[in-house]
C-alpha cells in the first residue's frame, strides 16, 4: 500500500505543479485569446485566435502606437489582481464565460496627445495618421477633437465604422491594457 501512496502523492504534486505554472504564466506572460465581434476586420476576424503578451500589464510599459492591445472596457471602474486571476482561460473554461468586456483594439493615442477625427480620418497632434490597415473611410456626424489624459490611452478598432472604442468608452486607463497582441 505504501508504494501507491507515494505513487499518488508524486502524481498529485505534478498536477499542482503544472497548474500553478500555468496559471503564472498566462496571468503574468502571455495567454490565448478569441477576438469577438467585426470592429478589428480586416486585420482580425471574428473568431480568430491570437496570443497576448501580457508583460506590459505585469510590468506596467505603455504600448506604441499602432499596436494591438486586449483591454478591459469598464474603464469606470479600478482593476484588481483578482481580476487577472479570474480572466484566466482556466477559469474561463471552468465558468463557462466569454467575457463580453474584453475588446481587442489598435492605439492611436498616449497621455497628451490632441486627438482629431476630421475630414473623414484621424489626426494625431496636427498631423494625419497613416492607417493602412483600416477598413473603409470613417463616417461620423460632426468633426471632434480628445486630449488624452496622462496614463490613459486612446484606442480604436480598424473597422472604424463598426466598433465601440475610446470614442464610445472613453479613455482606457493603462492598467485597463492587458496585453499586447504577439
Amino acid at each position: 500500500m505504501q508504494p501507491y501512496f507515494k505513487e499518488a502523492l508524486a502524481w498529485i504534486r505534478s498536477i499542482v505543479a503544472a497548474f500553478v505554472l500555468t496559471l503564472v504564466i498566462g496571468v503574468f506572460v502571455f495567454q490565448p485569446t478569441k477576438v469577438l465581434g467585426h470592429s478589428m476586420d480586416p486585420t482580425l476576424h471574428n473568431e480568430q485566435r491570437i496570443y497576448v503578451s501580457k508583460l506590459s500589464h505585469t510590468f506596467h510599459y505603455e504600448p506604441k502606437y499602432g499596436d494591438i492591445v486586449i483591454i478591459d472596457s469598464r474603464v469606470d471602474r479600478a482593476r484588481s489582481w483578482m481580476d487577472d486571476l479570474m480572466e484566466h482561460p482556466l477559469f474561463k473554461l471552468i465558468t463557462g464565460d466569454t467575457d463580453q468586456n474584453m475588446y481587442v483594439k489598435r492605439v492611436i493615442g498616449k497621455p497628451g496627445d490632441v486627438l482629431e477625427m476630421k475630414d473623414h480620418q484621424m489626426f494625431r497632434n496636427g498631423e494625419p495618421l497613416n492607417e493602412p490597415y483600416i477598413k473603409e473611410t470613417m463616417q461620423f456626424a460632426q468633426n471632434r477633437t480628445w486630449t488624452v489624459p496622462d496614463g490613459h490611452l486612446f484606442v480604436m478598432g480598424d473597422n472604424r465604422n463598426n466598433s465601440r472604442d475610446s470614442r464610445d468608452i472613453g479613455f482606457v486607463p493603462l492598467d485597463h491594457v492587458l496585453g499586447i497582441k504577439m
